[in-house]
Formats: C-alpha cells, structure tokens, sequence
C-alpha cells in the first residue's frame, strides 16, 4: 500500500553530512533547537514540517544536503512499481511548471536494474501529473529501492550546502564550508576567541568562524531547491530571516599565505561574506606567522596534503617548519590541522591527541588532528 505525505503532519527529514562527521552535526542539531536528533550512517534525521526543512537548509553549517522523504510503498516488479508510482500523489509537493530529474538505487531487491526503474517513474511522472523531467533540473527526487520497499525522497537544497553564496573565489584544494564548521566545533571554538591560520588558501575557516560569531545564518546569501515546491510559503519563510548585525572591528580572524592571489581570494570572499572588519590577511610563508596581540586561541590550517596537488615526499619539510613554528611562537594556543596523510602531521611533531575516525571528503579520507593548548 502506497504511503505518502499529504498533511503538515510531522515527517522524516534527514540531514546529510560527510561520513565521519554524523556525530558531531548531531550535536550542532541540537543546539539549533531541532528535536531528537537520530544519528545514522551519512547523517542525521529528525522529524518536523517544511518550517523545520526550511530552517534547516537556512541555519545549519554541518549538513551538506535536507532530504525530505514523502512516501514508500513495496515494489517487486517493474509494472509494481509503475502501477505504484502513478498513484502516488506527486502533486501534493511538486509543481507542474517545474522541472524534476529522478535519482534511482536499488539494492537487495526483485527490482536490480536502476535505469529501468528510473524510466518507469519518470513514465509515471509524465503521463499521471504532466511533469516535465530534465537531467538538469533542481529539483530531484531520490529513489531508494531496499529490500523491495521504495522510499522516496526529495533533495530540498539544490546546490550542496556548503556553497553559501559568497564565496566566488576558491583555489585548487578548497576546504568546503560545512567541514570548517564541524571541524571548528571539533577544536573547541568558541566564538570569542582569536583564530589564525597560517595557509588560509580562500580564507574559508576564518570566514566561517567570524559567520559563527557574528551569528550570520549560513544560507543567508543563496536560494534553494525547496523555493520551487508547491509547499512553499514565501511569507513563512522569510519570517525565520534573522537581520544582518552591522559589523565593525577589531579584527579576530587572522589569515596568512605565500601567495598573493590567494590573499586577494581572502580578502575578497569575506567582504561579501560581509564579515571583512573582523579578518586581516597576510602575504608570508607559514613559517613566518606569529600570533596577534591578546589571549591565545586557535590555530587551524589546511595544509597541502600531496594527494592531489604536487609532490608529497616535498611536504615534510613543510609541515615539520609549521610544527616548529607553532610549537616556539604559539604556546598557550590550542592546534587543528587537517590532512590526508598522518606521516604529514606527525612531521610537525605536536603533542596530537589520540587520532579520530577519518572524514571522507572527495575521494580522499581525511583526518582533523588536535592538540590541547601548547606548552
């Protein structure tokens, strides 16, 4: 029997994050006030209505997708599954003016083959509700076929979380926003302190940290897929816009790097971030950097790991001139450093905490390594 969502009614959404990293948006979850936060593999689910989906995609840093699942019925056949689909109610959510495109899995099921599957929904979408299907729609819906029970999903977002929409400038291994949320959280960030980064790149974890003190919304500055829903509420929505706080210095945030570019990217992304006042940026090499005036805080950095970019036996050096810098001029500071390669990070000889479980992050496996404060 076809089960669906047609009501207000609270329903399952689920926030997708890195592998790796479930725990830690969990957390982020349920500071932001959301209910009962479950942690599964790839993510968390809660359950709420479209002001909960909304909310979500606007607020949270962690998460990099909001799925919203609108039904599930069992299938055993292709002509189940077609006779299925074309009662299900697509017409409660979706528009008819609106394109969609259909994501189809199948695993452990009668039904094997996913691009069949995929052409009988869509059938099903065209001749039952008139929709118009395009591979480069916005709007997807998400098909997992498990043990011959369908459920059925719809991405709320539209472009990755992670891109805020301030941010035009990137270099050629960019840290995405929502792993520098978590891995702030990671360190202990706690919105008063300094934060440094010796190898800013884009600026990405300085940027972020001033957004989090400056209790900026994350998706303030971009639209989303579920804008294009016959469940939107335009009004509604805009009610859980916070206003912009005028912000002003001194500066927090301090970033550095050799490359003049990347200092220009720095500097260009947090003024539209609109967080400039609270960020200075540097032209030197890591093992220049010194800490700025006042208490000590957090050094975080995002050094070159050699899987992608350049040569990594040419790395050690580097690493092993940070660790030394940081470990002589930084003592009192708290350490993060994020890298695909543990030999790189033991290079910088710091007293790391017991390594934590990898992150995976395109293709790679990634790991933040952290230190109490230096002595």
């Amino acid at each position: 029997m076809t089960q669906a969502m047609s009501t207000p009614d609270p329903f399952e959404i689920f926030l997708v994050c890195p592998p790796g990293l479930e725990h830690v948006l969990a957390t982020e979850v349920a500071e932001a006030g959301f209910d009962a936060p479950v942690v599964s593999s790839g993510g968390v689910t809660i359950q709420g209505g479209w002001s909960e989906v909304w909310r979500a995609n606007l607020c949270l840093r962690g998460a990099v997708r909001v799925l919203v699942r609108i039904g599930n019925f069992m299938a055993f056949h292709l002509a189940q599954l077609d006779k299925r689909a074309r009662k299900f109610p697509w017409g409660d959510i979706l528009r008819a003016d609106v394109p969609v495109r259909v994501q189809v899995t199948c695993k452990r099921s009668k039904i094997y083959h996913a691009g069949a599957a995929t052409q009988r929904i869509e059938t099903a979408l065209r001749d039952s509700h008139g929709l118009t299907l395009s591979p480069e729609a916005e709007i997807v819906i998400k098909v997992r076929i498990d043990d011959n029970a369908v459920t059925i999903s719809l991405d709320t977002s539209g472009e990755a979380l992670h891109k805020r929409g301030h941010k035009e400038a990137v270099g050629k291994a960019p840290m995405r926003e929502n792993l520098a949320a978590m891995f702030l959280r990671q360190c202990g960030y706690d919105c008063v302190e300094p934060v440094v980064d010796p190898m800013c790149g884009s600026g990405t974890f300085l940027i972020e940290a001033a957004e989090i003190t400056s209790n900026l919304q994350p998706g303030r500055s971009r639209d989303f897929a579920f804008q294009k829903l016959a469940s939107y509420d335009a009004a509604a929505f805009d009610t859980l816009r916070t206003d912009r706080p005028e912000i002003t210095g001194p500066a927090r945030f301090f970033g550095s790097d050799r490359d003049q570019g990347a200092i220009r990217m720095s500097t260009q992304n947090a003024e539209r971030a609109g967080v400039a006042p609270l960020c200075r940026f540097d032209v030197h090499g890591a093992g220049e950097v010194t800490p700025p005036d006042g208490p000590p805080g957090l050094v975080i950095v995002n050094p070159p790991y050699g899987a992608r970019i350049g040569n990594k036996n040419l790395l050690y050096p580097l690493y092993g001139t940070l660790g030394e810098t940081l470990k002589t001029r930084f003592k009192g500071w708290r350490v993060g450093l994020v890298t695909s390669e543990p030999g790189l990070a033991k290079a910088c000889a710091l007293p790391w905490k017991p390594q934590e479980a990898p992150v995976a992050h395109g293709g790679l496996k990634i790991w933040l390594w952290r230190t109490d404060a230096l002595r």
